[in-house]
């Protein structure tokens, strides 16, 4: 029990200090997740300060709501909604907003989704996924989440899926994994991560299936990334946190890849030039050696700070 309690917030010291954390300041924390970011803020801007928490997976939602955290208002929804949250909450004024892009532990150990190419679970990936409103029989019943992993591996055309292999997991053998995957379901229908992987293990060669990062990574990345939308969704929130920003107010992101990572510098730097932010950070932030260590998922982190100026 106490091993699942133990969430570690990546770059958790270096967040609060670019928030500028401070008693009785409003923040939203964009994706709550286990809560490690949020407890932390909630420790420091007492008595009387916030903190809006958005969380777009109902089962991390309800956990987190179980806890009943003191002055914390907790929303189901994603944060590609920010600003119509923020109204329907009225929730201001704003002194910072933190996004951590990374998807949490409970969702490679816990949630049976087919986040991790380590347990062979069904290919869902959503983060919103309701097993309760669409209960995973085959590929019926499935409505109001209309797109889920398994259904990109076998119904998505091969240059689609080749697209998305080479666009979001930045996967050099893109062409041969998406072509193995097409003559793969022609056989069976591909349900499970264990049957992806070996899927691209016959497509990818030798020397890549002994490489430090496992030779799935990307293409569980692409997958993943295309179910979710989440380069989209953040392109969408970004402009939105500026605009619910007090001035004076931060925006704090932490992201986990390349591609996330040069959305949030491009947004930065455009509105600086629109003498809206000034970056705080020149340089991304990254983990301590001691972190890395400690949290080994915390190697590819980077966080990058802004101040709302107008």
């Amino acid at each position: 029990m106490e091993e699942e309690r133990v969430h570690k917030p990546v770059l958790l010291k270096e967040a609060i200090e670019w928030l500028n954390v401070g008693k009785n300041k409003n923040y939203v924390d964009c994706t709550v997740g286990e809560g490690g970011h949020t407890r932390e803020i909630l420790k420091r801007n007492g008595p009387k300060g916030k903190v809006l928490g958005i969380e777009i997976d109902s089962e991390l939602y309800k956990k987190l709501k179980k806890e009943n955290l003191k002055r914390l208002i907790l929303v189901n929804d994603s944060f590609s909604k920010l600003k119509k949250i923020v109204e329907k909450e009225n929730f201001r004024p704003i002194s910072g907003i933190l996004f951590d892009l990374g998807f949490s532990s409970w969702h490679l150990e816990k949630s049976g989704r087919g986040f991790s190419f380590l347990r062979n679970e069904p290919l869902i990936m959503r983060y919103d996924w309701d097993p309760v409103k669409t209960p995973l029989s085959g590929s019926a019943g499935v409505s109001s989440q209309e797109l889920w992993a398994e259904k990109i591996v076998n119904e998505w055309p091969e240059k689609e899926i080749e697209r998305i292999l080479r666009e979001y997991g930045e996967e050099r053998f893109a062409k041969r994994i998406s072509r193995e995957i097409v003559k793969a379901r022609k056989r069976k229908p591909i349900k499970t991560t264990f049957q992806l992987i070996e899927t691209i293990r016959k497509a990818v060669p030798s020397f890549y299936q002994h490489k430090k990062i496992h030779f799935a990574t990307r293409t569980f990345q692409a997958l993943r990334i295309a179910v979710n939308n989440e380069l989209e969704n953040l392109k969408i929130a970004l402009p939105q946190a500026i605009e619910v920003l007090e001035k004076g107010g931060r925006v704090v992101v932490i992201s986990f890849h390349s591609l996330e990572d040069r959305i949030v510098k491009g947004f930065l730097k455009e509105k600086e030039r629109e003498g809206k932010i000034r970056i705080l950070t020149k340089k991304p932030i990254v983990p301590s050696k001691k972190e890395i260590k400690q949290n080994p998922r915390s190697r590819s982190a980077k966080l990058r700070a802004g101040l709302k100026i107008k």
